[in-house]
């Protein structure tokens, strides 16, 4: 890896590490303006970048690039989330971070050669469902899970981790945020857009 390609590595790296971190610290805050204090979080308007930075890692640096961008943000944020969030928002967001973006990675690949606002916007739509399925759903389900028999809260206290569930109206949430999702992977298009256009005669150089 050339010393440019280390530079955009570690810009990549710390863009996806700042995005997710101070959405998990922003999800525990509801958006109270215009009564929408129980469908958003103030999480909903930052998190959608992390597929931003997703797809231009990938057009980037490839697809086992872009992987490494999301493994190594993974561990950082969970890390830092730990510290700066509970640890059920840190593990929810976690899992849903990682199953999502490699989802995210694995369908841009596929439309790679198709027009150049399709992969992102196709890979973030459907990546980003999956992403608020299983974040809020393990984020803030209080009650018993079904076939389980016991709580989160409980079965991450055999695991000796302490936990108390923030009672939140999580599926009014999921649904608000999954359309403020669907509206930034459309906003997103035009920044995606103007940054390839700064990115690709670096791209054709290493074509």
């Amino acid at each position: 890896m050339t010393r440019i390609d280390r530079r955009d590595f570690l810009i990549a790296l710390t863009a996806m590490t700042l995005v997710v971190l101070s959405s998990n610290v922003l999800v525990q805050h509801p958006f109270t303006h215009w009564g929408m204090g129980d469908y958003l979080t103030w999480g909903a308007f930052s998190y959608p970048f992390s597929f931003l930075v997703t797809d231009l890692s990938n057009r980037r640096f490839g697809t086992k690039g872009a992987r490494r961008v999301v493994y190594v943000g993974f561990v950082l944020a969970v890390m830092l989330s730990i510290v700066l969030a509970t640890p059920r928002i840190a593990i929810a967001s976690g899992a849903a971070f990682l199953v999502a973006q490699l989802l995210d990675i694995s369908i841009f690949a596929r439309l790679r050669d198709k027009a150049w606002w399709m992969p992102p916007f196709i890979s973030s739509v459907i990546s980003s469902g999956l992403d608020t399925a299983i974040f809020f759903s393990f984020a803030f389900y209080c009650g018993v899970v079904p076939g389980f028999g016991l709580t989160i809260s409980e079965t991450l206290g055999q695991a000796g981790i302490v936990d108390a569930c923030i009672a939140l109206p999580w599926i009014n949430l999921a649904v608000a945020d999954y359309g403020v999702k669907l509206a930034l992977a459309a906003i997103a298009i035009a920044p995606y857009g103007a940054i390839l256009a700064l990115m690709r005669p670096r791209l054709q150089r290493h074509a």
